[in-house]
């Protein structure tokens, strides 16, 4: 299982458009109910936006990029972010209720 944090902050004019897209592809995976996959997303008030996302495949993959309305995020991210995305590998260190315990 592999779990990933992407972090960016988006310009504030764009923060809405941005999680726009973020619901559509939440709409899309609850259409599509992939296996294998977790998905959550955050938006501070600062408009900073962060994605954990967590694949069970042994090799990290993950069918979100897949997703129609995921590449729809995509196209644009770079113009809609005043601080670019950092990708950074995750482990959990505490959890309670939060996250599945699996």
């Amino acid at each position: 299982m592999r779990r990933t944090l992407i972090r960016y902050k988006t310009r504030p004019e764009l923060a809405d458009r941005n999680a726009e897209l973020v619901s559509a592809v939440f709409a899309e995976l609850k259409a599509a109910g992939p296996d294998g996959v977790r998905y959550l997303t955050l938006r501070l008030e600062d408009d900073t936006f962060i994605h954990l996302v967590e694949a069970a495949a042994e090799d990290g993959s993950s069918p979100i990029p897949k997703l129609k309305a995921f590449q729809a995020f995509q196209d644009g991210i770079r113009d809609r972010c005043a601080e670019p995305p950092l990708v950074r590998e995750v482990r959990i260190v505490g959890n309670y209720r939060m996250l599945d315990e699996s």
